[in-house]
C-alpha cells in the first residue's frame, strides 16, 4: 500500500456536506465535514481496491431516459 494525496471539493446542500474528489470520479457526503471528508477517503481507498468476485457476475443491458445536457 501507498498513500497518495488527493484533492477534495466540499460544499454545503442543506444539512449534508458533499464533497467530491477532483483527481477521480469518486464522491460523498456526511452530516459534517469532517464526516464527509473521512467517508471520502473510504470510499477512494475501495475505488482502488481490486474486485475479487466469488461468482462470475451478470451482465445485463439497461435503458435509461436522461436529459439531452
Amino acid at each position: 500500500m501507498k498513500k497518495r494525496k488527493f484533492t477534495a471539493s466540499v460544499s454545503r446542500e442543506g444539512k449534508w456536506y458533499v464533497v467530491q474528489c477532483l483527481e477521480i470520479d469518486v464522491a460523498s457526503q456526511g452530516r459534517s465535514e469532517s464526516v464527509a471528508l473521512k467517508n471520502l477517503a473510504d470510499a477512494i481507498s475501495l475505488h482502488f481496491t481490486l474486485p475479487v468476485a466469488t461468482t462470475a457476475p451478470k451482465v445485463r443491458p439497461l435503458e435509461v431516459m436522461v436529459r439531452a445536457a
